[in-house]
């Protein structure tokens, strides 16, 4: 499943310039873009994705998966989908990015109660910002982030920052598998 998702994000998602022209939200320029969204939202990316994602999971005792809208959503919800379809139930949530200002004021939204063991889970991981803030966010809810899973780590620091808060940090795909596939098929 790996190498087919692998080529479905080099085919739709990866984008490459021998300049860096590409300005990414950690404020970073790079030679390469990746815009997961394209797989995260096609029924074949969120087959592998589900499957990949679970598979990551399956050893950790966690009742759900997700992290901060938009990129994680997909990617909680394929990754969750497949646990049930696996006999493994695992719920899926969503971080806001602002918190709500009306009804029962929260962050997360998802079938949870405090004191749940969970994974954050990031499309793409540049700096681990995005991630940081996400497990920040879960914390302050009461739940108790185990694990942390990058959809494509871009191997720039950010998996060796979440590290730092939360030890399990899985990638399924890397920036050097990712270059290596482009370029194999250049």
């Amino acid at each position: 499943m790996k190498p087919e998702l692998i080529d479905l994000i080099c085919r739709k998602s990866f984008q490459y310039s021998e300049e860096p022209i590409f300005k990414l939200a950690s404020g970073q320029t790079s030679r390469y873009y990746i815009n997961c969204k394209p797989v995260t939202l096609s029924p074949r990316g969120l087959y592998l994705i589900g499957h990949l994602v679970f598979e990551a999971l399956r050893d950790k005792n966690i009742g759900a998966v997700g992290g901060m809208t938009f990129g994680a959503d997909p990617i909680a919800v394929a990754a969750a989908f497949v646990s049930e379809l696996q006999g493994a139930p695992v719920k899926a949530f969503s971080i806001r990015k602002t918190q709500k200002d009306h009804g029962i004021v929260k962050w997360i939204e998802g079938d949870l109660d405090a004191g749940e063991h969970v994974a954050i889970v990031e499309d793409v991981a540049t700096t681990g910002g995005s991630t940081l803030k996400a497990i920040a966010r879960a914390r302050d809810e009461g739940l108790y982030v185990d694990s942390v899973v990058l959809l494509i780590d871009r191997q720039e620091g950010g998996a060796e920052n979440i590290r730092r808060e939360v030890p399990d940090v899985r990638s399924i795909v890397t920036r050097s598998e990712l270059l290596a596939a482009y370029r194999g098929g250049e």
